[in-house]
């Protein structure tokens, strides 16, 4: 029983002194340094060898300016304990009298500590650092160093130099502790990554970097490098270099082939679609895989049917359909099928085909992925015939089979965009209030979007004439009828009174345009919303998608420029932010090209 009230006191004692250690705190941080110091003072005299209580019962004396009684804590302290960053605590404690004289003299007495013992460097540095003495912190670690070449502080004195202001200084040492500890490869290019995206217009900091990774690479032919180089291009969105130095790896190692997949993905999902047909196209010629051949037709074969005209689809379902008798209907050439029945509903018109397609292949063994896939194209189809009511039901099963999993998530979009496609905006729109919040970031934008383009057009107009129109040109683009899609667009137009549904109905017509090649008849349309509707949701849109086309179709960077730019200093939320950024810079000069 004795033992268990000691362990009960013992308990209480603990509790109540972490809440002491709490409260000031709390006292400290809301500037109230008088309570602070009460408390403090408490706790270093029950404790006496924590410094970190002496170090802020100390920076509470200097806040309320009582210098002497700080001068006098830290003085008993060093005097009792010896340890040498209680002198940075001393030196830093006149520099704030500004006794500049003695300052240094206690900072030139840590450093000498240094000499006499290097593991000093370790709370002296640390403690220069908490003071934003950068100048003496780097002091402290290059003292070290210079006694003990063992001890290693590339990473801290490279920070340091970034703190001054040395990029180059900072950039050379972080990339030098990279590859002499490559275990902390990741956190160097955390490190690296920060200043990357915090680069402010005018600064050069991407472009110094590239510039250190090149020269590193051609002094020391290391693997690593090549690497390096590679994950530098994917940060820049330069995904054709990243692919250059990719090769380069693997010539010299081919077990790092996967890299090239993986690049290939990353490539097509931000839509870089000619470096991801270059990366395919050497996929297909440097593995016999039978899967990832499989996935690179089939990516390729995507990436062909969008680029496509009328006079190209036989010559496109030839090559469907030698492929799925070279792989086998298989659930390993999945993709190859699904594409088979997209490419026959959307494109040759042949729902009945595409159906008998997607039924057979529910027939072979396929997990519920699998399963959810191919029901997702038949309800897609399904959807394509104006089959509203199958289409949801399938999408619903989908959703079911697959909650909380981002497939059920995409299924629930689909079928709230079936129902806005039927004209059902009310049911519409409480699934696609459920769906703002997924986590998936490109699920919750097309839903945020679809919501917001319903909502606004019921508010200024309840009777929703306008929406059920755009609904239905909206459906004609779906089914792929994009001049009808267009001719309808048009007319809604010319004849509506409802000005919340013009800016979008322009940014439809344009991108219709655009992919027609077009190219002047769509920026008429993205002008008309840079104009007239500077307060819109699209008018990000429609700036980014006039700098492409005059950046990247009609090569005419010039009146390119000013649009990156206005979608910069107007639009720093929107989606199109980074890659504008980049090709702002690209085209102001920022970066030369390697």
């Amino acid at each position: 029983m004795k033992k268990i009230f000691l362990y009960i006191f013992f308990l209480l004692a603990v509790t109540a002194f972490a809440q002491n250690e709490q409260l000031a705190l709390n006292y400290f941080e809301k500037g109230e340094f008088e309570k602070a110091a009460v408390i403090y003072k408490e706790l270093e005299q029950k404790q006496p060898y924590n410094f970190f209580y002496a170090q802020r019962l100390a920076a509470c004396y200097q806040q309320l300016q009582e210098y002497d009684k700080a001068t006098a804590l830290l003085s008993e302290k060093l005097e009792k304990t010896k340890q040498p960053l209680l002198l940075v605590e001393l030196g830093y404690n006149y520099q704030l009298q500004d006794n500049m004289a003695s300052a240094q003299k206690y900072y030139d007495q840590a450093i000498d500590a240094i000499t006499q013992n290097p593991s000093a460097v370790y709370g002296v540095a640390d403690a220069f650092e908490k003071k934003v003495l950068v100048d003496q912190a780097l002091k402290a670690y290059k003292t070290a160093t210079a006694i003990n070449p063992n001890m290693n502080f590339d990473y801290q004195m490279a920070l340091l130099e970034g703190q001054l202001g040395h990029m180059d200084l900072m950039t050379e040492r972080l990339l030098d502790y990279a590859y002499n500890n490559q275990r902390n490869l990741i956190v160097v290019q955390h490190q690296l990554t920060r200043f990357m995206e915090e680069e402010t217009d005018g600064s050069n900091f991407n472009d110094l970097l590239r510039k250190a990774l090149l020269v590193k690479a051609q002094k020391n032919q290391d693997i690593f490098w090549n690497q390096f180089l590679s994950w530098f291009f994917v940060q820049q969105k330069d995904y054709n270099k990243a692919f250059v130095q990719e090769k380069a790896i693997y010539r010299r190692d081919p077990n790092m082939f996967m890299n090239i997949v993986s690049l290939g993905k990353i490539a097509l999902e931000e839509n870089e679609k000619d470096t991801a047909r270059e990366i395919y196209s050497y996929i297909l010629e440097n593995t016999t895989d039978q899967q990832l051949l499989a996935e690179a037709h089939y990516n390729l074969l995507n990436l062909d049917i969008e680029a496509a005209t009328e006079k190209d689809y036989e010559g496109i379902k030839q090559r469907i359909d030698a492929l799925l008798a070279d792989f086998g209907i298989t659930p390993y050439s999945l993709d190859l099928q699904l594409i088979k029945a997209k490419f026959q509903a959307f494109y040759l018109k042949d729902t009945q085909a595409a159906t008998a397609t997607l039924n057979r292949a529910l027939e072979l063994q396929l997990n519920k992925y699998q399963q959810a896939k191919v029901k997702m194209e038949l309800s897609d189809v399904l959807l394509l015939d104006s089959k509203f009511n199958q289409a949801i039901i399938y999408y619903a099963q989908i959703e079911e089979d697959l909650k909380n999993d981002a497939v059920g998530h995409e299924a629930s979009l689909k079928m709230a965009r079936a129902s806005y496609f039927k004209g059902d905006f009310d049911w519409a729109q409480k699934q696609l209030k459920v769906l703002k919040s997924s986590s998936s970031q490109l699920i919750a934008n097309d839903a945020l979007e679809l919501f917001l383009l319903i909502t606004d057009n019921t508010v200024e107009d309840s009777t929703q004439v306008a929406l059920k129109k755009f609904a239905k040109a909206d459906f004609l683009l779906y089914q792929n009828k994009k001049a009808e899609a267009l001719a309808s667009f048009k007319q809604l137009l010319d004849s509506t009174q409802t000005e919340s549904i013009k800016d979008v109905t322009l940014l439809r017509m344009g991108r219709i345009y655009e992919g027609q090649g077009k190219y002047d008849f769509a920026l008429q349309q993205y002008k008309q919303i840079i104009d007239n509707f500077t307060d819109g949701i699209y008018i990000d849109e429609a700036l980014f998608f006039s700098a492409e086309i005059y950046n990247k179709q009609l090569h005419q960077p010039e009146e390119a420029k000013p649009l990156y730019e206005k979608l910069l200093f107007g639009h720093e939320d929107s989606i199109y932010f980074i890659e504008a950024r980049k090709q702002f810079r690209l085209l102001r000069g920022d970066a030369v090209n390697s």
